[in-house]
């Protein structure tokens, strides 16, 4: 963690920062460990600070060994005191996640004290966001098991699926199976959509009776140690008709298409094109909305951003995902997605699940 923090403090100069004060949760964890759901870190050059309250400061002590670990009961106090200690001036916040509310309070402490007049905080979104793009090596082995996890419950789960299954059994039985092969918990609410429910994209699952010949797709995710997996497959009970197999091939294409010629140093839009390309020259373009990925991690979708408007750049060890999908109403929908690292010579597919 130390390391983190070392990054986080090599972006002040540029920012024009003295200090920066950590509200969002995947943050405070990615920078301290503390995986607790209540906390601020207030990070400077010369210290590293994480106050929590009495639920979980023993937590936090044993979590976060390289902070500086502070017990408070709410309000601002203690940030006031800090502030007059350190001598700091301009201290960043992370504007992406702070209530109006919660800011509101802070500027009101600081100015209910004279002697920090020349103290100001100033937005300054993404700097850990940014800096959690490139994946160290403890933050890949737990990735790992996240995907294993799922690739494991989608490989035993999918084979046992039958006519007269509703989409919530399979759902449940998937996220039992995720749990069974050392998931946490689920990393989002498992999605199962069978037939004309699989035009819905994000279609959450229901007693709707899943019958023999219809497509199904599945999204769903396991979390490990705060780290996030994000696997979909579609499937189908019995033989395919030609439907299926067309529309299964066109998103494959697709998929291996983007996996296999994407490049460090493309843009998010330049990758998705990749996949969108392929889609629209067999005549779906209309049919695929979505983005074909997004960067996974403490945090189900971050960054980047792989969609047709995003210049974000893949850089070395870049984790995200490859998602193509074809939607057509009346009928269902085709969705694989799999978690790629961008490697020197391209892309290495981390899901193993059966396609």
């Amino acid at each position: 963690m130390k390391d983190r923090v070392e990054g986080l403090v090599a972006q002040f100069p540029e920012k024009e920062l003295d200090g920066v004060l950590i509200s969002a949760p995947e943050n405070r964890r990615y920078l301290s460990g503390f995986s607790g759901s209540a906390g601020y870190l207030f990070i400077t050059k010369a210290n590293a600070i994480l106050v929590t309250d009495s639920r979980y400061t023993e937590q936090a002590t044993n979590e976060s060994p390289d902070f500086e670990v502070r017990q408070v009961r709410g309000g601002w106090d203690w940030l006031v005191e800090e502030l007059k200690a350190s001598g700091v001036k301009k201290v960043g916040f992370e504007s992406q996640d702070m209530t109006v509310s919660s800011y509101n309070s802070l500027i009101d402490a600081i100015k209910g004290d004279s002697s920090l007049s020349e103290v100001s905080f100033v937005p300054a979104p993404g700097l850990a966001e940014n800096q959690r793009i490139i994946k160290d090596q403890e933050e890949l082995s737990m990735l790992q098991l996240a995907i294993d996890a799922a690739d494991q419950a989608m490989d035993q789960v999918c084979p046992a699926i039958t006519p007269g299954m509703t989409e919530r059994e399979v759902a449940w039985k998937m996220e039992s199976a995720m749990r069974d092969a050392g998931a946490d918990t689920i990393s989002f609410d498992t999605i199962v959509a069978a037939g004309p429910n699989g035009a819905m994209a994000h279609h959450q699952p229901t007693d709707y009776v899943i019958k023999q010949g219809e497509p199904i797709v599945i999204d769903m995710g396991a979390k490990v140690g705060g780290y996030c997996s994000d696997l979909s497959r579609s499937i189908l009970v019995g033989e395919p008709d030609e439907t299926f197999k067309k529309i299964y091939d066109i998103v494959l294409g697709a998929q291996l298409t983007a996996i296999n010629t994407v490049k460090v140093g493309m843009t998010g839009e330049e990758t998705d094109s990749l996949s969108r390309n392929v889609i629209a020259e067999a005549g779906y373009g209309d049919n695929f909305g979505h983005s074909l990925g997004h960067g996974v991690g403490l945090v189900i979708h971050e960054n980047p951003r792989v969609g047709p408007r995003s210049s974000d750049i893949l850089e070395l060890n870049t984790v995200f995902t490859v998602e193509p999908g074809i939607y057509l109403t009346g009928w269902g929908g085709i969705r694989i997605e799999d978690i790629v690292i961008l490697r020197e010579d391209g892309a290495a597919t981390l899901s193993k699940a059966a396609k």
